[in-house]
């Protein structure tokens, strides 16, 4: 048995909850399903649960994409319009917000990027957006770059001197985007580091340090590398 399964076994022995904890319909207990057990009613995915549980996966940052699609589409079934024509409005109302929440959770978690900055909101507890923030070492380089780039934008795109600003923006433009690829090769390092510490499930004050330590890095990574994007982007669309 793999990492990934071992993981979901642990997740599910602590019956976490997918829906409410009663029922809508009988009011029995519900605990760590999408149907009741008694009347057998879809039940509402509560506001509560995280995309990670509601796919029916730990909040692990190198999740398998084929078990992830193939789990998305086995509860996509399960909530299908068709399976609800006859039921209730009840009924049909729920299924089809289930199956918004499961589109929205799997549009998320199959983005290794998005992933990342879920769980860092998850963890933190922050619901604000990760603030976009230069890297220190290429502050002044930045800077420099956005002169050339208004230089360029105003100049006789016919002239010498606007060709030679080109092949310095298309310098740039390779440099950010060799930046950008050891920003993510750093973070798929802390993606494997924080699944590491979490697979050892350790509540020691040097698992939380470690575990701030983690978060922090990658959170000052994704920030710089959305920076860095955003200009590689505003590069590639002017000097196309």
């Amino acid at each position: 048995m793999d990492n990934d399964q071992l993981a979901i076994n642990s997740d599910t022995r602590r019956q976490l909850r997918m829906a409410r904890s009663m029922c809508w319909h009988c009011q029995s207990e519900v605990t760590g399903e999408y149907f009741c057990e008694r009347c057998v009613k879809v039940q509402p995915v509560s506001k509560e649960t995280d995309y990670f549980t509601c796919l029916g996966f730990p909040r692990r940052l190198t999740l398998d994409a084929k078990k992830l699609e193939a789990k998305f589409y086995e509860l996509s079934r399960t909530f299908h319009p068709d399976f609800y024509q006859t039921k209730s409005p009840d009924e049909q109302s729920i299924s089809l917000s289930n199956a918004a929440v499961l589109n929205t959770a799997y549009r998320t978690l199959r983005d290794p990027i998005q992933r990342a900055e879920y769980l860092l909101a998850l963890e933190t507890g922050s619901v604000k957006d990760i603030r976009t923030s230069p890297p220190a070492d290429l502050f002044e380089e930045i800077l420099e770059l956005q002169d050339t780039l208004e230089e360029y934008r105003a100049s006789d795109r016919s002239s010498a001197q606007s060709q030679q600003l080109r092949t310095t923006l298309r310098t740039e433009q390779e440099m950010l985007e060799r930046r950008k690829a050891e920003m993510e090769a750093q973070l798929r390092q802390l993606f494997m580091n924080w699944d590491q510490l979490q697979d050892r499930g350790e509540a020691t004050s040097e698992a939380r340090i470690e575990r701030d330590s983690i978060l922090k890095q990658m959170r000052d990574l994704l920030s710089h590398r959305t920076y860095i994007t955003n200009i590689v982007n505003d590069l590639s669309a002017t000097i196309a």
